[in-house]
């Protein structure tokens, strides 16, 4: 359900040369999904329903695979249901059997931060690896040569299915799971066995219909189907709200974790104090995981962050340019601000709305230099406190004022705090073109 045009073409590729029967469903039209089409066209034990889903598809399947953002009260999932499936997401179905092969799976999930754990501490494993650490070393307590590590979920482009090959009891998985791929967890009952959760805000109210508790029950799955011998870490921000709403549930052993718990000897290439948050609970993790603290430093030390996440594209005379296309809510854009500073900084954002509370946002953004909006829903609904604000429908010219508006010494950040749906296929899609523009500048 949801062919899509990311990472779970792969996966369906997967299961297609697996010998499954399958059906693919989607709403998108046969334009918009042709590139998906083109790569599964080889498969003739594929049948398709392009442009709309039917309750008969959801009948009398073994399982159906849902997209994310699927509607909580979707009729052809309770048709599915119904029929006695089971209903699950790519990162589940893989963490299922994964998880029978014996494999140590690391979850990590929260509002703001996931993506760079999850990249800090596959960092630090991969790091691991390459030293030729041993599981007799202490790592998980198993012997023999700690193999490559496996990356997923939320990874742009990445399938999980295909990367079962590379499991064993000697690999540890390191997952990116947003609310929605929890759910899957949840239809199985199961949590990783190390999970994280790194902080928790309001985010996805369009699809919540404005009730955090419910956001906050998706994500409760990564730890709630932990037993004592799993670890749980919890990030300082989101750790009060998590133990208040389920800490009778917890059985994990449980970490709570802050910036200061990162040495302060140890120097980050990537700047901001949210970026020692989120490198203090990776280093919590590989702890837990006993790898020695000397690995963890080398890999943090010389991380360069994540593309399109505070991500320093390039100069163009004497100004820098920062791609953070994947700051989705206010709090990303306030976390950019805080390590970039206000004084000199011209802020490119806007974008499709998600109900979340501005007011912070707005407050800080009149402390900047310059305001140059994308247009959109979100954008819409800020404007009118930001009457100063310029707003374009294409990108192209928003980057061309931003550079007028600076001087060297000056920073263009472009951190939309909003969705890129209308505008962008996706915020890849926003960032990549973003970049191209930028490293066209002359």
């Amino acid at each position: 359900m949801g062919l899509g045009l990311l990472g779970g073409v792969g996966d369906i590729a997967y299961l297609a040369e697996s010998g499954a029967d399958i059906i693919a469903t989607d709403l998108k039209s046969e334009e918009e999904l042709q590139p998906s089409l083109e790569v599964l066209k080889k498969y003739p034990n594929i049948r398709y329903t392009i442009g709309k889903h039917e309750l008969a598809d959801f009948q009398d399947r073994d399982i159906v695979i849902k997209a994310p953002s699927t509607p909580l009260d979707s009729i052809y999932i309770a048709e599915a249901h119904k029929s006695g499936a089971l209903v699950t997401m790519w990162a589940a179905l893989f963490a299922q059997f994964a998880r029978e092969e014996g494999t140590t799976i690391v979850g990590i999930t929260g509002t703001r931060g996931k993506t760079t754990v999850t990249a800090m501490l596959f960092a630090i494993l991969d790091l691991a690896y390459k030293q030729g650490l041993n599981h007799s070393e202490g790592v998980v307590g198993r012997t023999g040569l700690l193999r490559k590590p496996v990356l997923g979920g939320n990874v742009q482009g990445t399938s999980v299915l295909p990367q079962l090959a590379k499991v064993s009891p000697e690999t540890i998985v390191v997952l990116e799971l947003d609310s929605w791929k929890l759910q899957g967890f949840g239809e199985a009952k199961m949590s990783p066995h190390i999970a994280v959760f790194t902080t928790f805000y309001a985010d996805h109210m369009n699809y919540y219909k404005e009730s955090m508790d419910a956001y906050l029950a998706d994500k409760a799955n990564i730890f709630l189907y932990q037993t004592e011998a799993d670890t749980l870490v919890l990030g300082k921000q989101c750790a009060p709200t998590i133990i208040e709403k389920y800490g009778d549930a917890i059985q994990a052993k449980t970490l709570v974790v802050d910036e200061l718990k990162l040495p302060d000897t140890w120097m980050l290439r990537i700047p901001g104090m949210h970026n020692r948050y989120d490198a203090a609970l990776a280093l919590a993790v590989a702890r837990a995981l006993s790898i020695p603290d000397e690995v963890s430093r080398q890999a943090l030390e010389s991380f360069a962050g994540v593309p399109g996440r505070l991500e320093l594209v390039r100069e163009v005379r004497g100004v820098k340019i920062y791609n953070d296309t994947t700051s989705t809510t206010p709090e990303a854009t306030l976390a950019a601000l805080s390590a970039l500073g206000t004084e000199n900084t011209i802020v490119i954002a806007g974008g499709t709305d998600k109900n979340l509370d501005m007011n912070a946002l707005l407050l800080k953004l009149a402390e900047v230099k310059r305001v140059i909006l994308l247009s959109g829903t979100g954008t819409n609904r800020i404007l009118e406190w930001l009457p100063t604000a310029s707003v374009y429908d294409s990108l192209s010219a928003a980057i061309a004022e931003a550079l007028v508006s600076a001087v060297p010494g000056d920073v263009i950040l472009f951190s939309p705090a909003f969705t890129s749906f209308g505008m962008f296929k996706n915020e890849y899609d926003r960032g990549d073109q973003f970049n191209s523009l930028v490293h066209s500048l002359s």
